[in-house]
């Protein structure tokens, strides 16, 4: 027999459904005569009990809840469905192994730094810069080894100060997962701090002086024009600086940020013309 625990459920609308407001819930759908139920109810528990707090567990009597079991579409059981924000975010049927439910929780469950990321990307995209860095910078507070989160913050930061930036990147190597963007961040930054008068001379020197203020002063459009231009005059100017620059520009920005989109064309043609 299955003897009442803490993680029975009394009420599910406020157990389940409310609670899933707060914190993710993990709600069991079980019967006392199911025996892959009683093999897997421990797992549940032993997992909830070393969750510290990411998540709860709920345990659903089908017998005693059968209006709920039918509302959520449980035909077998154990049929386990996690709760976030009151919806159904994913769910299995069986007794797995606890190996299994714990990757399955792993992907399945809300991974906050994941999300926070994901919203400095949009900031970023939108060139709202301010909150992405403020942003970017508590998330790398809380998790400072984070790759993702280093290279983020420098994206945020190469144009205003660009010593921080490649302080935040200077780690990442070309090979490992943030290197290209890093790569970019520190060419951008380096490329902030140059002095237009020691450019050397050549067709190009004028535009490719200008885009180096208009990168100082965050103009970045004036800066993808200016690179383009001394592209279309002096193609290997300064190392082929213009082309590497607009590289690294479009790969800072994100591909779904307008500048890159506005200029990937203008820029292909003046390579390849």
């Amino acid at each position: 027999m299955h003897g009442a625990n803490t993680h029975d459920v009394a009420d599910f609308a406020a157990d389940v459904i409310e609670r899933s407001r707060q914190v993710p819930v993990v709600a069991d759908f079980w019967a006392a005569w199911c025996a892959p139920c009683r093999a897997l109810g421990p797992v549940l528990e032993r997992l909830a009990a070393g969750a510290g707090g990411r998540w709860e567990l709920r345990k659903v009597d089908t017998d005693r809840f059968p209006e709920w079991a039918q509302r959520y579409g449980v035909r077998s059981i154990p049929a386990v469905k996690l709760f976030v924000n009151g919806e159904v975010v994913d769910e299995f049927v069986g007794a797995l192994p606890e190996a299994q439910v714990q990757a399955w929780l792993q992907a399945a469950l809300p991974d906050p730094l994941r999300e926070d990321l994901e919203r400095v990307r949009r900031l970023l995209a939108e060139d709202r810069l301010q909150e992405a860095a403020a942003l970017a910078a508590r998330v790398l507070a809380g998790a400072p080894d984070d790759a993702q989160a280093r290279v983020l913050l420098a994206r945020c930061l190469w144009r205003t100060d660009p010593e921080r930036a490649l302080e935040l990147v200077e780690e990442i190597g070309v090979g490992e997962r943030e290197g290209e963007t890093a790569a970019a961040v520190r060419l951008l930054a380096e490329q902030v701090r140059r002095d237009p008068a020691g450019l050397p001379d050549g067709a190009g020197r004028e535009r490719y002086a200008q885009a180096l203020v208009a990168l100082r002063g965050g103009q970045v459009q004036e800066a993808l024009r200016a690179f383009i231009e001394v592209l279309e005059r002096d193609r290997r100017y300064d190392d082929d600086g213009a082309r590497r620059s607009c590289l690294a520009l479009f790969r800072v920005l994100g591909e779904e940020h307008p500048l890159t989109e506005r200029y990937r064309t203008p820029f292909s043609c003046a390579v390849y013309a």
